[in-house]
């Protein structure tokens, strides 16, 4: 192991590097491999710092880092995370880590991100994937390069074992730390680092070569079905990204199916696709394949998945109104967007007008969301009908439905339905009337 690692790398006097950087072996092993390179090209490297705040041994690291790079003048770029949320915490971690990193990056436009993942890190990776489930090319693990959208994430000791690391940094006297809660059983990864891989190891110490292989080949596969799926994927998409038409979907192979839903996911989840399994996967598919002709399954994140007649979609759930109950005056804005207006004249007569008079419905008027049980005398017909009836029969989305405005009078007579249905009280032009609301 010596800086013949980087030489894939395309590294002039204008290539600049941010080394994403604890100060574990890992890291410190990639910073001395760099550190060496850059004594035969002089190429700017920057180190990115993030202090987890979980160990009080945290500070004394950052400033042993940061002594280091002040010894060999190299820039320090350092952030603390003070707050997590509730979020796993690895998960989150690593989201506000690589945003950090990212910053860096587009403040000295890098060339490379550079972080210091090797060859065992990718056997626990693709293990611990196969375990729980995954996307074809998930089971894979992580990739050498990927391309961002101004510069490459790179991981130069991809190849490596932790033992040559750890053979490099004692060889050279490099200075480390031990993370100590990488040693405690109460995480999975560290899990199958203590009990598996050594595992492995002791059947073949070369273990870790069979494993690139194995991510080289499903790598090779994924991306020729990346390309196929990616023709089909664009045609059956609606134009928001994240919909397509049932009827359409089914018609693809089923394999492909899978392939789409999960590129979907991808696309929607992004850097918090590792909540996301294969389970997740197959609920998309059941939800898609039942009889009704809308229901909602709740995904990780607080996103949901929707059937609602030909139409699939994704969608965030975000704090909304479930209900209201308004006086209608001369204007009432509408928490689904619309608004519910008094006028003085109108010509239309469509369902979005209704003409009433204050003789036949006791003022003052409302505007709510719909209750259980409510029915509507509907104009021209006899008896009463349910307003849920009627918003599956005009196949109104299961998302609005909630939301959908009832208009009643102070007895909770329902006089109106805007959009969809006039009551009996409904007048026409020649008829009498003195109160005219308009949906729009």
């Amino acid at each position: 192991m010596n800086s013949d690692l980087l030489n894939e790398f395309a590294l002039t006097p204008s290539t600049v590097v941010v080394l994403g950087c604890s100060y574990g072996p890992d890291s410190m092993a990639l910073f001395h491999l760099l550190l060496e390179k850059q004594k035969k090209i002089p190429f700017k490297l920057i180190i990115a710092h993030v202090n987890h705040n979980k160990r009080r041994a945290s500070i004394k690291e950052k400033q042993a880092l940061e002594e280091i790079c002040k010894r060999v003048e190299v820039p320090f770029e350092y952030m603390k995370i003070e707050n997590y949320g509730e979020d796993n915490f690895h998960n989150e971690a690593r989201n506000i880590r690589y945003r950090f990193f990212d910053q860096v990056c587009q403040k000295y436009q890098a060339t490379y991100l550079m972080t210091a993942h090797h060859a065992d890190d990718l056997m626990e990776t693709i293990l611990m994937r196969i375990v729980r489930g995954a996307t074809l090319s998930s089971y894979a693990g992580f990739s050498k390069v990927v391309d961002c959208p101004n510069y490459q994430l790179v991981r130069p000791l991809f190849e490596v074992t932790k033992k040559d690391i750890l053979t490099y940094c004692k060889k050279n006297q490099v200075p480390y730390a031990v993370d100590q809660t990488n040693l405690q059983s109460v995480y999975t990864r560290n899990r199958y680092r203590k009990k598996i891989l050594p595992f492995l190891k002791k059947e073949d110490e070369n273990v870790h070569l069979h494993f690139l292989q194995f991510h080289k080949k499903l790598m090779e596969a994924s991306n020729y079905i990346e390309k196929e799926t990616e023709v089909i994927y664009q045609k059956l998409l609606c134009n928001d990204d994240f919909s397509f038409s049932i009827s359409k979907f089914k018609t693809i192979d089923p394999f492909i199916q899978k392939e789409i839903i999960a590129k979907m996911l991808s696309s929607f989840y992004q850097d918090d696709l590792v909540l996301i399994t294969e389970k997740h996967i197959y609920l998309i598919l059941d939800l898609i394949r039942r009889k009704a002709s809308s229901s909602v399954i709740q995904l990780p994140n607080e996103v949901e998945a929707v059937k609602s007649y030909d139409q699939f979609y994704l969608r965030k759930v975000v704090a909304t109104i479930n209900s209201y109950d308004i006086e209608i005056s001369s204007y009432v804005k509408l928490p689904n967007g619309h608004v519910l207006t008094k006028e003085k004249e109108c010509n239309e007569n469509g369902n979005h007008v209704i003409r009433l008079s204050s003789k036949e419905v006791k003022l003052p008027l409302f505007v709510r969301t719909r209750k259980v049980g409510d029915k509507i005398a509907l104009k021209g017909q006899s008896g009463h009908k349910k307003v849920k009836d009627i918003l599956i029969d005009e196949k109104i989305p299961l998302s609005d439905r909630e939301l959908w405005p009832i208009v009643v009078d102070s007895k909770g007579e329902i006089v109106f339905i805007p959009g969809l249905k006039k009551s009996k009280f409904d007048k026409k032009k020649t008829e009498s009337y003195d109160i005219i609301l308009k949906y729009q």
